[in-house]
């Protein structure tokens, strides 16, 4: 049985630190076989950088994934040619730097394709189409052939189109788990040939906040019709993480266990 952990969008410096403070424990407590984390906010709430790529792999994490901020920090575009687990959306144009998926080796030899598309509805992105994207891709791996899981980080505003992509990929990979909402939900389930699915992983970050931004800052947005600094400032209070735990089954891929992740003084706990 192969262990994996997912954990949703990194918000701030706060909150990367604190991931990279408990990777290397739940590791070692939960025997896990890969860790998987998005990082698109986390630095300075939009984007992501080497130093904190660096910081995450030394941790003890195995892929970096991304979303609509991967390029959002200046002079850093340069890292998602430099690190090959740092990945941006699959399905952003053709010449956009980087790529969107790659295979991740477990300490065992179990062979993991991570896939990062990017959703098409209430994004801004000039995008190609997810769903064909994944298709495309998976022209060159089979689940429980070629490789050993298939693990799909859908970042989408629309949970519908992220249950769509889900079911869409039901038997042809092991999970489909949504970002960019920055809130757990409640929906973690395995759907009936073995994709472990939830609508989003939720953030890691301060909760006493609004989706991680310092909520004096954030209801300016719906109190004033003129907002003369538009800066989001990621909160600083004390995190809670989030995200997924899966056991997979060594000879399908297919996901047997799902169990939402909540650690920290905000949200009620859920632990494997």
């Amino acid at each position: 049985m192969m262990k994996l952990l997912f954990l949703g969008d990194i918000m701030g410096s706060a909150a990367r630190e604190a991931v990279a403070r408990q990777v290397p424990i739940w590791r070692q407590q939960w025997a896990l076989d890969a860790v998987i984390v998005n990082a698109e906010n986390a630095v300075n709430g939009k984007g992501v950088n080497r130093e904190t790529v660096q910081l995450l792999l030394d941790a003890g994490v195995d892929c970096v994934t991304t979303g609509n901020h991967a390029f959002a920090v200046k002079g850093e575009i340069g890292c998602f040619e430099e690190f090959p687990t740092l990945l941006r959306p699959l399905n952003f144009l053709p010449k956009t730097p980087g790529k969107g998926s790659c295979v991740i080796t477990t300490a065992k030899g179990q062979k993991i394709l991570v896939i990062n598309p990017i959703a098409q509805l209430f994004m801004t992105q000039q995008v190609n189409n997810p769903f064909f994207a994944v298709d495309n891709l998976l022209r060159e791996y089979t689940l429980g052939g070629n490789v050993d899981a298939i693990f799909v980080d859908f970042h989408s505003e629309a949970t519908s189109e992220v249950m769509a992509m889900a079911w869409h990929l039901d038997g042809r990979a092991t999970a489909v788990i949504g970002t960019h909402t920055h809130m757990p939900t409640a929906d973690t389930f395995i759907l009936p040939d073995g994709c472990a699915y939830q609508s989003d992983a939720g953030m890691c970050g301060d909760y006493h906040s609004i989706l991680g931004v310092r909520r004096e800052q954030a209801m300016q947005r719906f109190l004033n019709s003129y907002i003369a600094d538009k800066k989001m400032e990621p909160a600083k209070g004390p995190v809670t993480l989030c995200g997924v735990y899966l056991e997979i089954d060594d000879k399908s891929g297919k996901t047997t266990r799902a169990v939402p992740v909540r650690y920290g003084p905000h949200l009620i706990e859920s632990l494997p």
